[in-house]
């Protein structure tokens, strides 16, 4: 019982948090250069920006390049089905279904929160890549913070489901090169 009311609390408290950080994003009208790379971060991370790094890896990842790939897309793929099942089973509702966003007018991809698939997909590629690659580990962690951060700014995401959506991601990412450099 003790356990149960612990975890209500703690669940009541992030979700208290992360409706003030929601108040305060929808109010807030950044810069037009911090606005075009919020959306351009989003719209990249709907996969353009990952497409366009495995045509990089693919053309110039020398022998590593296989084993790389894979393990992205082993990543994205379990990362994938497993943000699907977690938004049906969470069924959260998206902060700009709750509140009006004063100038974000993009449309959600689907309709629950929790959790963000963009920043399970950025980084789980982000990790698996760079474990491969670690000299692009800098120019990874770079754009899948911008997709995370896009999230919320643009008020498709709670703080908490980038930050679970990281955590995953990053375990899954690592997960899968870490299986690939064993067998590899």
């Amino acid at each position: 019982m003790a356990a149960h009311v612990s975890t209500v609390a703690v669940l009541e408290w992030v979700s208290d948090r992360d409706h003030r950080v929601m108040r305060r994003v929808n109010v807030w009208t950044p810069p037009r250069w911090m606005r075009l790379w919020m959306v351009a971060a989003t719209r990249g991370g709907d996969g353009w920006l990952w497409y366009g790094f495995a045509v990089a890896v693919a053309l110039f990842g020398g022998p590593l390049r296989f084993r790389a790939l894979l393990a992205a897309v082993l990543a994205v793929a379990t990362g994938i089905a497993l943000f699907i099942q977690l938004k049906h089973w969470f069924k959260r509702k998206r902060p700009c279904a709750l509140a009006p966003h004063c100038w974000a007018t993009l449309l959600p991809p689907d309709q629950f929160s929790f959790p963000s698939g963009h920043t399970i997909t950025a980084f789980a590629v982000a990790s698996s890549v760079a474990s491969f690659y670690p000299i692009l580990a800098g120019l990874l962690l770079f754009c899948a913070l911008s997709i995370a951060v896009s999230r919320v700014v643009l008020g498709m995401h709670f703080l908490s489901d980038v930050l679970a959506g990281a955590a995953i991601g990053a375990v899954l990412g690592c997960g899968a090169a870490s299986l690939l450099f064993q067998h590899g």
